[in-house]
């Protein structure tokens, strides 16, 4: 249960608790479903179904930006859908990726024999690609061009294994730097942020690319049991034959070594984070960037030298992620939560750790970029007496069966469900 996992960390329980009581609002409003048209309610509808992490910010967004997103984030959930696919033959594909983007101009182009779970927005893609239409010029030359480029580098690394870390790079670029360039594009194009946010693809392009590697060295079990190879060969290849060998037991050190390695390329891309939020105006915009962010280096975190990587699934507490997203709403919080997770990762570096000297590189170069002291934050690390957390267990039971019931409230911010 979502707050016995957050008995150690009482601020947790206590942001649960508003955060079901409508504390939520404050970062995620809830839209006038009624004033949409059909198709942009469907829309909304299948954001809802098939993001976990993204719809609530996304529907918390500045006026016409947020269906401008909504249909980017469909569109491309989508595209991945047909990469995801593994009953599509490549010769099949391989066609379809290259030329989806050509399909946001045909209305009658859907895709029936898809087998994946988010299979509803290929199945209706009319409907999707009619909101796609009637978006601003602008809007649309944006979306359209990241799904072109997008759907040929998903072909391109269809056919070729993640080998260098270099190629690493370039595949995060494809599937989710070009995330980062397109939205930021669109935040331009919205005049929310200035031509600049819009203009750097260096610094969108690490947005993308550190939420990707987050995603990709959490999701190894995952991935090998459904036959998918993310991990770079170049890394995996210096600790074992294999990379489905990293989940035996009995290479569990060669394992964590390999893992850490690549903790600490995913924490390169942080200074670039921080010098992009810094950029941003507009709070909904602020929001929506720095919320997956600060998510991803406690995920990082958690992952860092955590044999569960290779045994099951690692995923930060509710509490937490809900303490974050309550917290994460301006620049000195970003960095204090930033701060935070990186001194937690310091403390987890061994001597023994064979890329200890890039990692402990990497984090000051992070902490000189925060410019915070660490003697300023507040340690998220709490140590309880037993009066304490004898608190904390009755205030968790006392109020466990209020929370359990407006659990579906809460988890249906924003959905259409009763609309």
């Amino acid at each position: 249960m979502d707050i016995l996992k957050s008995l150690g960390h009482p601020e947790e329980i206590i942001n649960l608790f508003k955060f079901k009581m409508g504390a939520c609002r404050a970062v995620m409003q809830k839209l006038d479903y009624e004033s949409m048209s059909d198709s942009l309610r469907t829309c909304y509808l299948y954001l809802n179904q098939t993001s976990r992490s993204f719809a609530a910010v996304i529907q918390a967004l500045d006026g016409e930006l947020r269906h401008a997103v909504c249909i980017f984030y469909l569109v491309l959930r989508a595209l991945d859908t047909v990469e995801d696919d593994m009953s599509i033959p490549l010769d099949k594909k391989v066609p379809m990726l290259n030329d989806f983007h050509t399909y946001l101009y045909q209305d009658e182009w859907c895709f029936t024999e898809s087998q994946e779970k988010d299979r509803q927005v290929l199945e209706d893609f009319p409907t999707i690609s009619l909101e796609f239409r009637n978006l601003a010029q602008e809007y649309r030359d944006v979306i359209s061009d990241i799904c072109h480029q997008m759907g040929v580098g998903m072909a391109e690394f269809l056919e070729k294994k993640v080998g260098s870390m270099k190629e690493w790079d370039q595949y995060c670029h494809y599937v989710a730097g070009l995330v980062g360039i397109g939205l930021s594009q669109l935040f331009s194009a919205s005049q929310l942020e200035d031509p600049e946010v819009g203009r750097d693809t260096e610094l969108s392009n690490s947005m993308g690319l550190f939420l990707q590697k987050t995603n990709i060295i959490r999701d190894y079990l995952e991935d090998t049991q459904e036959g998918r190879a993310f991990w770079p060969q170049e890394a995996w290849s210096q600790f074992a034959g294999r990379l489905e060998d990293l989940a035996d037991p009995e290479k569990l050190e060669s394992a964590l070594s390999c893992l850490n390695l690549l903790v600490t390329d995913a924490l390169r891309h942080v200074p670039d984070v921080i010098t992009y939020l810094s950029r941003l105006r507009n709070q909904s915009v602020f929001n929506f960037c720095a919320i997956p962010q600060v998510m991803a280096i406690a995920t990082l975190s958690t992952c860092y030298n955590n044999p569960m990587v290779f045994q099951g699934v690692v995923k930060i507490r509710k509490g937490q992620a809900v303490t974050l997203m309550m917290e994460a709403t301006n620049m000195r919080a970003v960095q204090m939560i930033i701060s935070q997770y990186s001194q937690e990762i310091l403390q987890k570096v061994s001597l023994a750790n064979p890329s200890r000297d890039k990692t402990l590189h990497i984090l000051a170069v992070i902490r000189e970029k925060s410019a915070l002291s660490q003697s300023s934050l507040p340690s998220r690390t709490h140590h309880l007496s037993p009066m304490y957390l004898s608190a904390a267990m009755l205030l968790a039971a006392l109020s466990w069966q209020y929370l359990s019931t407006t659990a579906a409230q809460a988890q249906g911010t924003g959905d259409m469900k009763g609309q």
